[in-house]
C-alpha cells in the first residue's frame, strides 16, 4: 500500500536536487511535487529580480505568477539549450517587459542595466581587485572574505551587514550580485537570463562587489558596531 501511495504522489521534493533532467521530466508529467520544489527554490528570487525592473510590489507578484503559469504551459517545449533556471528567468524578464509595455513604461531591465553600467561612479582602487587574467576568478577581490576573521564572518551581525549592503545597491547591481555571488550563477547564465551584455554584467558585478566590500571593510575594520 505504501509503495502504491509513493507512486501516486511521485518522488520527494528533495529528489530533484541537482537532477535537472528528472525535474524537467516530472514537470512535464505535471507532478505537483516537482512544481512545489521549483517554486520553493526560485519564487523569492523571482520577486527580487522582478522588483528591480518594476519597482512595484503588486505588479511583481502578478508578473511572477504569470511567469509560473508560462513555465507550466511551456515546459513541454523546453529544449534544454540553456539551464532550466535560465529559461525561466528569461520568461520572467519578458513578462516584466510586457507588463511595462501594458503600463506605458518602456524601461526593460536591460536598459536599466546599461544606464547603470555607463553611469559615472566614484573610482575604486584597481589594485584591490584581481585582473582579467588572474585565474578562475577575474575581477574578484584581491583579498576576499576568506582572509577576514572567521569568527567575524560567522557572526549574525556581519551577515546582516552584508544583507543590508546588498539591499542598498542600485537595482541592477543588486540583481547581478545576487545571482552571481549569492546564487552562484555563471556569467553567461546571468547575461542570458537578464538579456544584458557580458560587459555590462562585469561592470555591474564589479561595482556591487566594491560597494559591499567597502561596507564590510568599514565594519570589520572598526571591530563591528
Amino acid at each position: 500500500m505504501a509503495q502504491d501511495q509513493a507512486e501516486v504522489v511521485g518522488p520527494a521534493v528533495g529528489a530533484f536536487d541537482g537532477n535537472e533532467p528528472l525535474l524537467v521530466a516530472a514537470l512535464r508529467r505535471r507532478d505537483e511535487a516537482a512544481f512545489a520544489a521549483l517554486v520553493k527554490r526560485y519564487h523569492s528570487l523571482m520577486l527580487r529580480v522582478a522588483r528591480a525592473q518594476l519597482n512595484d510590489v503588486a505588479a511583481c507578484e502578478e508578473v511572477v505568477q504569470e511567469t509560473w503559469l508560462a513555465v507550466i504551459k511551456g515546459i513541454d517545449s523546453f529544449a534544454g539549450r540553456s539551464s532550466l533556471r535560465t529559461w525561466m528567468f528569461r520568461i520572467l524578464t519578458n513578462q516584466a517587459s510586457a507588463r511595462l509595455e501594458r503600463d506605458g513604461r518602456q524601461i526593460p531591465f536591460s536598459a536599466l542595466a546599461s544606464a547603470d553600467a555607463v553611469a559615472s561612479e566614484p573610482s575604486i582602487e584597481p589594485s584591490r581587485f584581481l585582473s582579467r587574467d588572474d585565474g578562475p576568478r577575474p575581477y574578484f577581490w584581491m583579498a576576499d572574505p576568506r582572509e577576514w576573521p572567521e569568527d567575524a564572518l560567522l557572526a549574525a551581525e556581519v551577515r546582516s551587514v552584508i544583507a543590508e549592503a546588498v539591499q542598498l545597491l542600485p537595482d541592477s547591481q543588486r540583481v547581478v550580485i545576487t545571482l552571481r555571488d549569492l546564487e552562484g550563477w555563471a556569467p553567461d547564465e546571468v547575461c542570458e537570463a537578464l538579456e544584458i551584455s557580458d560587459g555590462n554584467q562585469r561592470v555591474l558585478l564589479h561595482r556591487a562587489r566594491a560597494r559591499v566590500r567597502a561596507v564590510l571593510d568599514d565594519y570589520l575594520g572598526s571591530g563591528g558596531r
